[in-house]
């Protein structure tokens, strides 16, 4: 079956903090902790520096959340099963997301990306990039995922309330929103780490701007 930026945003970082340094600010930890979030994968960071700039840090990112988030063990067939990477909707990515996962792992798992075209592709996915344009499109998607242990990624203005779990901006800053009614009722859990980094929550149906 065929399936249908503000100041205060937290900033790319690829450095960790210095440890000798005085205490910071609340935005500084921000910093830091949004640099935490990426700084195991800072040796692609020639990836980042390419004219892809933008989707380069989009797959970092992707990556980044199989540390982050936790899936509940039935989402995988075997202890070793792969991450199975998945995009649906308009790939922008083109091979930058192929070259962020491949040859890696994360817990000990390797990662599959796919393109997907059917909605029985998608039941198989961990992640998956939402990139539709039609609002309609995306919410079709969405409701196909819903209660699955997938955690759906996205970056429309909508994202969230359209039943999205998490939607982040990138520009010239990373602006991370989470949608935690969704991932609890898709049984995936995530890190404190990555809410201290949010600018935006949804819980028990009510959004909080944290940033």
């Amino acid at each position: 079956m065929s399936i249908g930026g503000a100041e205060d945003e937290v900033p790319f970082a690829c450095t960790l903090p210095d440890r000798r340094a005085p205490a910071c600010s609340a935005g500084c930890r921000r910093r830091a902790l949004a640099g935490l979030l990426l700084a195991p994968f800072c040796s692609r960071a020639e990836d980042i520096s390419t004219s892809r700039a933008e989707e380069a840090v989009e797959a970092v990112f992707m990556r980044s959340f199989t540390r982050y988030v936790t899936w509940p063990p039935h989402a995988f067939a075997e202890p070793n099963s792969p991450w199975s990477i998945c995009v649906v909707g308009s790939d922008r990515f083109d091979e930058v997301l192929d070259r962020t996962f491949a040859g890696r792992t994360e817990l000990g798992r390797p990662f599959g990306v796919t393109r997907a075209r059917t909605s029985e592709e998608l039941l198989r996915c961990h992640i998956v990039f939402v990139g539709y344009d039609s609002p309609m499109r995306r919410r079709a998607a969405l409701e196909g995922l819903k209660h699955r242990p997938v955690l759906t990624v996205g970056d429309a203005p909508d994202f969230l309330f359209e039943g999205g779990i998490i939607r982040f901006v990138v520009h010239d800053r990373v602006a991370i929103s989470i949608n935690l009614d969704e991932a609890r009722s898709s049984s995936l859990g995530i890190s404190t780490k990555m809410l201290e980094v949010a600018r935006e929550v949804v819980d028990n149906g009510t959004l909080r701007r944290l940033r």
